[in-house]
């Protein structure tokens, strides 16, 4: 009796799409850490602040994008990673590690608190709280002297993330790059495992149809409060990195600019889309950076953007590329 053999066309094609898949990606990730590197000068130096400001913007899409939720106290997250950096940093002596652990607990703990109180509000009386939230912060952090007051906190010192004999310090953009483009890759791959995560699901339930998530038996108020505490130290990573990288922390940190910036690159792009908040970042700094107007002309043009996207492009960039290629 002979065996009837059966090409597996399908599966080998569909396992060499991915592989080729992979490697694209890869191969990409490898340009994008390389290239800031060999250009040097204001290219690398951009390129550590937007590694930074699109982990910021990824603790808001979590939240935004995921949990439908418009939360306006992202700020306070990034911030409260940069303070707790600076104050562990240059009162307690501590290294990166510690910092950075430091930057996690302060973030996350000030997001249970809030989610606590917060989170049995719905709609704009949630976004209107949290935002009176950030205001208070930034009282707070213009005014205690714990805090620095308005003069902030001076002298952080270079980022050290030495592990016993292995020595590894880091204080100008040069020697910042590796550490953010780790950083950014780690939350990367933190919100793609969340996206294919129960947690995930549940919280997309929760925001398209909550009574159905009910019935089924998910608690929409603990899958919302896990998922708000999750964003914030995605975004106090963020404080934590820029803390370092500016050797300054201040109360200018609860600006205005930084909320309307994570709300931007988030949306202008499309919602839950894995790179894109990282290009509607690249997309705002690239315009700061290199096309710069001025400073209180570039801050129109990103309001200016927010109000567009949100009035005309509700399904940002892709969703336009979309309805031509539809009507095409």
């Amino acid at each position: 009796m002979s065996a009837t053999l059966r090409p597996a066309g399908p599966r080998v094609g569909a396992s060499r799409t991915a592989a080729l898949r992979a490697l694209a990606l890869v191969a990409a990730a490898a340009a994008f850490y390389l290239l800031p590197a060999l250009i040097g000068g204001r290219v690398l130096s951009a390129c550590v602040v937007l590694a930074i400001f699109a982990v910021m913007a990824y603790g808001l899409d979590l939240v935004l994008s995921d949990l439908g939720e418009v939360s306006l106290a992202h700020t306070v997250f990034f911030a409260a990673g940069a303070y707790a950096a600076g104050l562990l940093a240059t009162r307690a002596g501590w290294g990166g590690w510690g910092t950075l652990l430091g930057a996690l607990a302060a973030s996350a703990l000030i997001a249970a608190f809030l989610g606590l109180i917060t989170l049995r509000l719905r709609e704009f009386v949630f976004s209107l709280v949290t935002y009176a939230a950030a205001v208070v912060a930034a009282a707070i952090a213009h005014n205690w002297d714990f805090l620095g007051g308005s003069d902030g906190i001076v002298g952080v010192p270079p980022l050290d993330l030495s592990i016993g004999p292995l020595r590894f310090t880091a204080g100008t953009d040069a020697e910042l790059w590796p550490v953010a483009f780790a950083l950014l890759l780690a939350t990367l791959y933190l919100v793609a495992r969340f996206r294919c995560s129960r947690l995930g699901t549940r919280a997309v339930m929760s925001h398209l149809n909550p009574r159905l998530a009910t019935m089924s038996g998910v608690d929409v108020g603990r899958v919302r409060l896990a998922v708000l505490v999750l964003s914030a130290p995605v975004s106090g990573a963020a404080g934590w990195l820029y803390a370092y990288q500016r050797a300054y922390v201040g109360p200018d940190l609860f600006e205005t600019y930084f909320l309307v910036l994570m709300l931007t690159a988030v949306v202008i792009i499309g919602r839950r889309l894995l790179l894109g908040p990282l290009l509607g970042t690249a997309l705002i700094l690239g315009q700061e950076r290199f096309l710069s107007f001025g400073g209180d002309v570039d801050a129109i043009v990103l309001g200016s953007t927010l109000i567009v996207v949100l009035a005309f492009l509700p399904g940002g960039l892709v969703g336009l590329w979309r309805q031509v290629l539809a009507r095409g």
